[in-house]
Formats: C-alpha cells, sequence, structure tokens
C-alpha cells in the first residue's frame, strides 16, 4: 500500500507587506537619478536637501552688522522667497512698497518649490516685476544640468517687461562643505558651465547671487564674470561693503532677513525704471 507524504505547509501569504515592498520599490524607480545615485548622503544635523533659500548661510558665516539707515529714492524694494514662506501675502508687501521679487524655483536638480506658482505668480498679479532663482549645489551635478533644470521648471525668461532673467544662487554649502569640495578653477568652471547653458537656453545672463567672503574663498576671487552678469550682494549691514572681484556696482542687495512680512529684504540699486529696464534686457 503506497504511503502518503504529508504536503509541506506553506507560509500563509503576506499581501499587506508585498504591497508595501511594491509601493517602495514604485517610488524608488520614480525618483531622479541624480537623487538616488548622486547626492552625497546626509550628515547628522545638516539641514535637509531642497530646504535652502537665499542667504542661508550670511548670519552664520558673516553676521550681521546693523540695517540701512533708511531707503534713499534711488533704491527700489524687493523681496526674496523660497518654499520656506508658504504662501506669500503679496498684497500686503505690495502695500508696504515692495516692487519686485524673486522667488526659488530649483534646487540641483532634485527640487521644485511646491509654492513656485503661488509665489511667482502672486507677486506678479498684484503689479511686480518677478523672477524666479536656482539654489546651486555644484557638488551634486553640473552646471549645465542644473541649468537646464532651473529652465525647465520655472527659471526662463520672457520678454513681457515684467519678468526678470533668472539667479544663480551660489553660497554657502548649507549641507556639507562651503566650497562643495571644489577647488577656485573647479568651481569658477561650473559656474560658467551655468551661466553658458542659461544663456544658451534664454537669451539672457544670469544674475550672480553671491556673499562677497563666499566668493573670494570658493572662487579665488575670480573676476570674468562681471562684465557680462548683474551681481546681487548678500550682506546685513549699513552698506554693502566691499564688492567680489570684478564688480565695481551692485545691482541688487540683501540687506536683512528680518524685515517685515517674508523677512529677507533687498533694494535695487536704482529707481522702478532700472527694474523694469533689466527685466526688457
Amino acid at each position: 500500500m503506497p504511503v502518503r507524504r504529508p504536503l509541506p505547509i506553506r507560509s500563509p501569504r503576506r499581501p499587506l507587506a508585498a504591497g508595501i515592498l511594491l509601493a517602495a520599490l514604485s517610488l524608488l524607480c520614480s525618483l531622479p537619478f541624480a537623487f538616488l545615485f548622486t547626492l552625497p548622503a546626509r550628515a547628522a544635523g545638516t539641514p535637509v536637501r531642497g530646504t535652502a533659500y537665499m542667504g542661508m548661510g550670511v548670519l552664520a558665516h558673516d553676521g550681521r552688522d546693523g540695517t540701512p539707515l533708511s531707503a534713499a529714492a534711488t533704491r527700489t524694494e524687493g523681496v526674496d522667497v523660497s518654499g520656506y514662506q508658504g504662501n506669500v501675502a503679496w498684497p500686503t508687501l505690495w502695500n508696504s512698497g515692495v516692487r519686485w521679487a524673486y522667488t526659488k524655483a530649483t534646487e540641483g536638480t532634485y527640487y521644485t518649490n511646491p509654492y513656485f506658482a503661488q509665489q511667482y505668480n502672486g507677486s506678479y498679479n498684484v503689479g511686480m516685476i518677478r523672477g524666479a532663482y536656482h539654489f546651486a549645489t555644484p557638488d551634486t551635478t553640473s552646471g549645465a544640468a542644473q541649468a537646464g533644470y532651473f529652465v525647465d521648471h520655472g527659471g526662463g525668461w520672457s520678454g513681457d517687461g515684467r519678468t526678470l532673467p533668472g539667479v544663480l544662487d551660489i553660497e554657502w554649502n548649507p549641507y556639507g562643505a562651503a566650497c562643495y569640495g571644489k577647488s577656485t578653477s573647479g568651481m569658477t568652471g561650473w559656474i560658467a558651465d551655468f551661466l553658458n547653458t542659461y544663456r544658451a537656453r534664454t537669451g539672457r545672463d544670469a544674475v550672480i547671487y553671491t556673499a562677497t567672503s563666499w566668493w573670494t574663498r570658493c572662487t579665488g576671487d575670480y573676476a570674468g564674470f562681471a562684465s557680462a552678469h548683474p551681481l546681487w550682494i548678500a550682506r546685513y549691514a549699513a552698506d554693502p561693503g566691499t564688492l567680489p572681484g570684478g564688480w565695481g556696482y551692485y545691482t541688487m542687495w540683501q540687506y536683512t532677513s528680518s524685515g517685515p512680512t517674508v523677512g529677507d529684504h533687498d533694494r535695487f540699486n536704482g529707481a522702478l525704471d532700472r527694474v523694469r529696464a533689466l527685466a526688457d534686457g
């Protein structure tokens, strides 16, 4: 008589665990290649990638030394905003005298500002002259790749008379080494790569936002960009101070991070017609 062997006992299926695994794999596959394989690891205590904003390192590295005594008639008030501010009260800013604004559009090739539409269009809709900026991360991808990402995600330019050229925000690395692990020549090469690509894509020369101390340290006070690219200087003091190599004057000045409504306030070096002239190209 044949012996019947007992069938092996199967482990019960776990559809929930399997579903979670599949969802995780799907999310992993949907992330940009640069995000998965190029971003340096985050050290304990450093900010989360994407949270950087214009002037993030100014207080820590340069400090604060007062504020301008008053707004001269030949200066035009502006603001810069990022996802940190969320939805911005643009009518309040307009009523306070703000006439131009820049909004963070992108960072690296891995982040877009989720509040970009409200901030970029909202400033325009109340009558401001507006533009977009890109927070550079030279340790992740090339300058050309980041310029292309910026243009493709809000950083372009149109000749409508109220759109300013894009800004390259190049300053201290909030996620690691101040100069992103680059030599001075490596940094100037990366910046040139970004600027050349931006001009090729938009027909405009990008504005450079930086601080003199960072520029001196990380580019060797390189003077080769000054002839074509307007300078937006960061210094929280009574005056803009010494400017980076090559620039004899500044176009914009971020003078405080503690102004009314949004904190980051700026002055354009000229009356409103000069702001319009920059927008017109």
